[in-house]
């Protein structure tokens, strides 16, 4: 199965603040009928990168089987981090980056990778506030999410 996931992620007083992700996917059922799921959920104080990570992982995470999957962000932190090899290069060095420092946001970044295994996944980035509608509701989602009530608890061990 083929199915699109569109991402954003927020948060207000970066770093350090709340924020929320959003996340659109959809796909297409064996009858050619076109299906949507949003999810999304905003955090009591997290960061932009963190956000922007939870929500290619909520939906990776939502799906049941091994599919074909586009993930379309404008995080060129997400995006670039698999089209740029950056992550191969961070397992190799023991989760160090470029600067033999320690890759930030290890805990989700092993997430999305579990999440990722069993799929074939394109990462596509698109620039963000420019009229994409998909984008544009993530971003609605996330914006949404992070000025919400009943925020989440970020489960980091320290925000940077």
């Amino acid at each position: 199965m083929k199915v699109t996931i569109y991402t954003d992620g927020a948060a207000r007083g970066n770093p350090e603040g709340p924020g929320g992700y959003g996340t659109v996917l959809h796909y297409v059922d064996g009858k050619g009928t076109l299906h949507e799921r949003e999810y999304s959920a905003g955090y009591k104080k997290t960061t932009n990168n963190r956000m922007e990570l939870m929500a290619v992982i909520a939906g990776l995470e939502a799906l049941t089987k091994p599919c074909e999957v586009e993930v379309i962000s404008d995080s060129k932190y997400v995006t670039d981090a698999f089209n740029k090899h950056w992550v191969d290069g961070w397992l190799k060095k023991n989760w160090k980056n470029s600067s033999n420092q320690p890759v930030k946001n290890i805990d989700l970044w092993k997430r999305l990778l579990k999440a990722k295994e069993p799929h074939q996944v394109k990462f596509t980035w698109v620039k963000g506030h420019d009229g994409h509608p998909q984008n544009e509701r993530c971003d609605f989602l996330a914006t949404s999410a992070a000025d919400g009530d009943g925020l989440l608890d970020d489960s980091i061990e320290k925000v940077v």
